[in-house]
């Protein structure tokens, strides 16, 4: 049995726990400025129609009264580990995918812990006893039955899909249901009559595959029963990345460097850190329709340098000549390997030489940081540019 544990509206959640004057407001966190988005919402203001991922000023028109917070990300990763290890203590194999979600294999624990309908009132108790918030857990012998279970009853629910149980619940489940059936998807399997996953197997894989690409595949199979997903403890890190809100529309390159330099710099803390090198930067740009778009290179050495990134980024962005101002900016680093692996180099080239000069460097303002803080030192680029608004000559 695989069981996947979703705390409820945890960012909102904490802040109701740390402030219980909070306790029946509508409490919604996130970028509170009119240009954020939605983080977290209270099943409070989720009756007005606030969701994770809306604009802030659409929150504010459909809930008022509502309490706008923003995030306190150290505090929500304090709980987080204390709900981790409390997994932990149950099984083994435990596969952490966000914050506030995790998937457990308890496998052979039913001789420690009672029946699965034991374990996740056991899992729910401890939680509570020890964070004072609520999750909702979901049980089946499938991971991605596991997922749709906990969503059934929140919140503080535990639904439990039993082996012989298994085959009826697949047959009559919405397909919209299913993770990876988005819009896109859902669209094209509307248009062959397909509304539940026990549809699917009116056709074949192959004509799955030619509608749906891979994906056909990957539903053909869970509609059959076969889910090949298992739970993995360790997940390896596959992209780091940093991205921001702008106060102003713009289309001005030179503002928007100031940002692409400060997430650079985030990105490249975050790879030494991790003891990582990346191979590849990413610039993601939102425009002001809301259109996404992403541009990436390949760098010229694996490296956690935030001036290699920042430099790739930069002729990522003046190569891309937006047809609207630019709503949100982002950077990141992918294709990424541990620092220790060697890496080929070229022993006559001196950009070899400078990019290592760098990392030096880096890793001397890391160690700076450490003692005086993250402002402790910073690039005068980022101070300077900072605050001038888009669109106006620098001084």
């Amino acid at each position: 049995m695989i069981v996947h544990v979703d705390m409820d509206a945890f960012f909102a959640s904490v802040e109701k726990l740390d402030n219980p004057e909070l306790a029946d407001k509508c409490v919604i966190v996130g970028g509170i400025s009119d240009r954020g988005v939605v983080s977290a919402a209270s099943y409070e203001a989720r009756k007005f129609g606030v969701c994770s991922a809306m604009p802030m000023y659409r929150a504010r028109q459909l809930c008022p009264r509502g309490v706008f917070l923003a995030p306190r990300g150290s505090r929500y990763k304090e709980i987080s580990r204390v709900v981790m290890d409390i997994l932990g203590s149950f099984s083994p194999l435990v596969e952490q995918v966000s914050i506030d979600e995790a998937y457990l294999d308890i496998s052979g624990c039913e001789h420690l812990f009672g029946t699965p309908r034991d374990i996740g009132g056991r899992i729910k108790e401890k939680i509570r006893e020890q964070t004072g918030l609520t999750c909702s857990v979901g049980m089946a012998p499938y991971k991605f039955l596991a997922k749709i279970a906990s969503d059934m009853e929140k919140p503080d629910g535990l639904v439990v899909i039993s082996p012989d149980e298994a085959a009826g619940f697949i047959e009559s489940l919405p397909v919209d249901k299913v993770p990876g059936v988005g819009l896109v998807s859902g669209m094209a399997l509307s248009r062959m009559g397909i509304t539940t996953l026990g549809d699917v197997k009116k056709y074949g894989e192959t004509v799955l595959v030619r509608r749906l690409g891979k994906f056909g595949t990957r539903l053909f199979e869970l509609a059959s029963g076969i889910d090949r997903s298992s739970v993995a403890p360790t997940r390896p890190v596959k992209s780091v990345s940093s991205e921001k809100t702008l106060a102003a529309d713009t289309r001005d390159k030179e503002y928007l460097k100031t940002y692409l330099l400060e997430q650079a710099e985030d990105v490249g803390t975050q790879l030494r850190q991790k003891n990582l090198r990346a191979k590849t930067v990413f610039i993601k740009i939102k425009l002001s329709d809301f259109t996404q778009v992403t541009r990436q290179a390949s760098l010229e050495y694996m490296s956690h340098s935030a001036e290699m990134l920042y430099t790739a980024a930069s002729g990522l962005l003046e190569a891309y000549h937006p047809d609207r101002p630019v709503r949100l900016i982002g950077l990141g680093a992918t294709d990424l390997i541990d620092s220790q692996t060697p890496v080929q180099q070229d022993l006559f080239s001196d950009s070899s030489r400078r990019w290592e000069k760098w990392e030096k460097v880096e890793s001397a303002l890391d160690a700076i940081r450490r003692k005086y803080g993250k402002q402790g030192i910073a690039r005068a680029g980022g101070w300077k540019d900072k605050d001038r608004p888009p669109g106006k000559d620098k001084k």
